[in-house]
């Protein structure tokens, strides 16, 4: 049984609208909310997910919306910053 979860967590986040949209790297793409916009912006029969987000929507848009949802509020305090300007340039180790 453990298996079987495993296997549906790891393909929902390899469709995860909110992974997908973490590197998308498109200059003016949206950051806050990123992955529940682009499920909402598919859900509403949108065209052109890759020109307005950097990265394709999830082919079940409406059962990744909780969990982008859910994700995107974990991340906001980085997506905020993110929005702000603030970087952090972390270098170092061995």
């Amino acid at each position: 049984m453990n298996k079987a979860l495993l296997i549906v967590l790891a393909l929902h986040l390899a469709g995860c609208a909110t992974a997908r949209t973490l590197d998308a790297a498109k200059p003016g793409a949206p950051v806050v909310y990123a992955g529940t916009r682009l499920d909402l912006y598919a859900l509403q029969g949108g065209c052109c997910a890759m020109d307005r987000f950097g990265a394709q929507a999830p082919s079940y848009p409406g059962l990744d919306l909780p969990a982008s949802a859910l994700l995107d509020t974990l991340l906001l305090p980085l997506s905020t910053l993110t929005v702000l300007g603030v970087g952090f340039n972390a270098t170092g180790g061995l």
